[in-house]
């Protein structure tokens, strides 16, 4: 499979639907025909438990394993720990283990891409890779960068968050420049909206004016739900627990307009090539 899509999930502020959307993005794209797979590059472990592998330290290969074994050159064998959940998407799962492979890379030789080196042996089995990072700006983010195409940035509508977006935008930026040159932002997604309230809308105004001009504001608005709260104890998607409600209906549009941008992207690279 050719021209994977590798796609880091990154705010480094909690609470801002990070992991939900990895899951939903992800299984919409699922959803949709395309492969797919999910990386948890967070020691906590949220999206190895919300998709149902809620015993994270009894798991027999997580991303810490494979990333040590690439810094060692260790042969990884083809599809060794991934899972298959039932919704269609591929997991490489996390636990705790992830906290000290963070200062194990501080003296890895080409520490920033060692989780890139290792996607090159699997990436092509996928249209495309999610990774949700963790709620911080450190060593294992910095991989996550480096291996990805592009970065999608949830933000909490009712937190505005200009001082944190800044320095997430110039760690991006930095990493373009020094390590990953083809990295774009691919938008905002604005979650956890109560479209009743004031602040919602002055978030979604205010973001729009300060960063509409250098990346897109995408026009799908993730919802506050309560079913939404109450699928990441579920193991499932947001498409299978609560099917026709408000949020799987936001997902399925993040996950249209996602694919329509990679195809918009891709005609815009086949005619400069033409010409």
């Amino acid at each position: 499979m050719t021209n994977t899509k590798i796609v880091a999930i990154c705010n480094q502020k909690g609470g801002v639907g990070k992991t939900t959307t990895t899951v939903n993005l992800g299984i919409g794209l699922a959803k949709e025909g395309k492969k797919v797979l999910l990386i948890d590059a967070d020691p906590q472990g949220d999206l190895t438990t919300c998709l149902g592998w809620r015993d994270g330290d009894n798991l027999e290969t997580t991303l810490a394993m494979l990333m040590e074994k690439t810094i060692r050159e260790e042969e990884i064998t083809k599809g060794e720990g991934v899972l298959h959940h039932k919704e269609g998407i591929d997991l490489i799962p996390a636990n705790l283990e992830l906290s000290s492979m963070e200062m194990n890379l501080v003296n890895a030789m080409s520490r920033e891409l060692t989780l890139r080196n290792y996607l090159k042996n699997i990436k092509n089995d996928y249209e495309y890779v999610l990774i949700d990072c963790m709620p911080s700006l450190g060593m294992i983010t910095i991989n996550a960068l480096s291996a990805a195409d592009s970065v999608i940035i949830p933000v909490q509508a009712q937190y505005l968050p200009a001082k944190g977006m800044t320095q997430l935008v110039q760690t991006i930026g930095k990493v373009k420049r020094n390590i990953n040159p083809s990295l774009k932002i691919d938008g905002i997604v604005m979650t956890l909206v109560d479209s009743r309230t004031n602040l919602a809308k002055e978030t979604e105004q205010t973001l729009r004016r300060q960063y509409g001009h250098l990346m897109k504001v995408y026009s799908s608005k993730i919802p506050v739900a309560t079913k939404a709260a109450e699928v990441s104890a579920k193991g499932e998607s947001i498409f299978s627990y609560d099917k026709n409600g408000t949020a799987a209906r936001a997902y399925a549009n993040l996950t249209k307009e996602v694919i329509r941008d990679g195809e918009k992207r891709k005609d815009r690279v086949r005619s400069s090539q033409v010409r």
